[in-house]
């Protein structure tokens, strides 16, 4: 049973709030907004076809860890948000839900564009306290407005900082590359983040990235730990279907490779965001998304099985 399966037994829950699932400690949840892009909209339908691409997936079990997430997995829905209301209310409802949620499972989050992980990230913190924060992205989003609104999707990373709800010396952005200005671009290294560029990632894979991998899991040790992943850290070649693609970007085999290297984070919950079927060829992006988002759960079974 693959992660579509789960999506097709609960289809008469597409549009209702989601609630806690008896019996798994792990959860999927949809995030179907994106009211906050500044380019292609189209993320709110991510959720469900990546749940169509984890079909894929086959019996779900990792060809080197041997393990699969299926026994202890569940999918419960997309969020019930008042799109039509505004960002700020759109966030009080995601935070909600997801404290519901994060309360009984280890979560994984599908947006949905990346304004959504404000909101969630508030709710990890109400549980976990200050938190630790790996950041996939081509974008930094820390800028301090997005064309004259104060909030948006390229604005999250900069009010989790501010908030307090992240340790600053504790986060570490993968594969930066987009156009921005200095401050903005280095505002997490300025206050002791790591930033890990797209630029510094060219031509590296496997064992070249091991060093990398090494540094981070030492900078971050036990904390807490929230991962996020903007699907447009990959270079279009590998994920064409997102609303503000980046050339020079990571392949889905540098993806892959971080995410299994970072496994033994004491990772809350994670998120996968800015998924845009519209503009994807082939499903080269859902299917992306789907693995990334299946090799974490992986990861989690991995904890749980004790293996």
């Amino acid at each position: 049973m693959s992660l579509g399966q789960f999506a097709y037994a609960n289809n008469s829950n597409r549009f209702l709030a989601c609630e806690p699932l008896a019996g798994h400690k792990l959860a999927v949840i949809g995030v179907p907004f994106d009211g906050a892009v500044t380019n292609r909209p189209g993320a709110r339908f991510g959720p469900q076809e990546i749940r169509k691409a984890s079909l894929m997936l086959c019996d779900g079990t990792h060809p080197e860890w041997n393990v699969s997430p299926l026994d202890h997995l569940g999918d419960a829905g997309d969020m019930r948000l008042s799109n039509a209301s505004g960002l700020p209310q759109v966030r009080k409802e995601i935070q909600e839900q997801a404290a519901i949620l994060l309360a009984n499972h280890h979560c994984v989050f599908l947006g949905g564009d990346h304004s959504v992980t404000l909101p969630l990230i508030r709710a990890a913190h109400a549980k976990w306290g200050k938190l630790a924060l790996v950041h996939f992205d081509a974008h930094c989003d820390t800028w301090t407005d997005h064309f004259s609104e104060p909030s948006g999707h390229g604005t999250w990373t900069h009010e989790v900082i501010a908030e307090g709800l992240v340790d600053p010396s504790k986060t570490v952005q993968i594969g930066i590359r987009s156009a921005g200005e200095r401050d903005a671009v280095r505002y997490v290294a300025d206050r002791g983040g790591l930033i890990v560029t797209g630029r510094e990632l060219r031509g590296r894979d496997g064992d070249a990235l091991q060093g990398v991998i090494a540094d981070i899991l030492k900078r971050i040790g036990n904390t807490p730990c929230y991962l996020t992943l903007d699907i447009d850290c990959l270079d279009p070649a590998f994920a064409p279907g997102t609303g503000t693609p980046e050339p020079g970007g990571m392949t889905s085999g540098q993806l892959l490779t971080f995410l299994e290297g970072l496994a033994p984070l004491n990772t809350v919950a994670m998120d996968c965001c800015e998924v845009a079927p519209a503009y994807d060829h082939a499903e080269l992006t859902t299917n992306a998304a789907a693995n990334a988002v299946w090799t974490y759960l992986c990861a989690q079974a991995k904890k749980i099985q004790g293996v």
